[in-house]
């Protein structure tokens, strides 16, 4: 058994990103306040709460004990090209289909087997995209490929 070194290195690393970006925002943005906000009032506040989680992840971590554990590399590597396939597939393929996609593919090595969850997942979260993006906030981004 040895200390949960892995939750105390990500727990810093998230208090350490958000202390800094509450720092740039409150150094290139005005803070305003709570009746007339400034643009850094929300990467403020963003910052802070990254930064007060990374605290309740990292410091019970320190006196906790686990075992050492392997990297998820497969699972690492989905999420990532997934990630990376939204952020380069979306102006070009459009808003639905990079959603959806991009699900399957982080989907692709849940250790749960069987595609009809991972459709259904797609769809479902593919739907909420475009509800939250171009129904409420009205996004100018392309839906379609054909849209643009």
């Amino acid at each position: 058994m040895r200390r949960d070194i892995d939750d105390v290195l990500w727990g810093g690393i998230l208090a350490l990103l958000g202390l800094g970006v509450a720092a740039y925002a409150s150094v290139q943005y005005d803070m305003g306040d709570l009746r007339r906000m400034g643009p850094g009032f929300f990467p403020i506040v963003l910052g802070v709460v990254l930064f007060g989680l990374g605290l309740v992840i990292g410091l019970p971590a320190w006196w906790r004990k686990t075992e050492a554990k392997p990297l998820a590399w497969r699972e690492t590597l989905a999420v990532a090209a997934s990630l990376l396939f939204f952020g380069f597939a979306l102006d070009r393929v459009g808003l639905m289909l990079t959603t959806a996609i991009t699900v399957l593919l982080a989907s692709s090595v849940a250790p749960h087997k069987g595609i009809l969850w991972r459709v259904v997942l797609s769809a479902v979260i593919t739907l909420l995209a475009a509800g939250v993006f171009i129904l409420a906030l009205q996004m100018p981004i392309p839906v379609w490929p054909w849209s643009r």
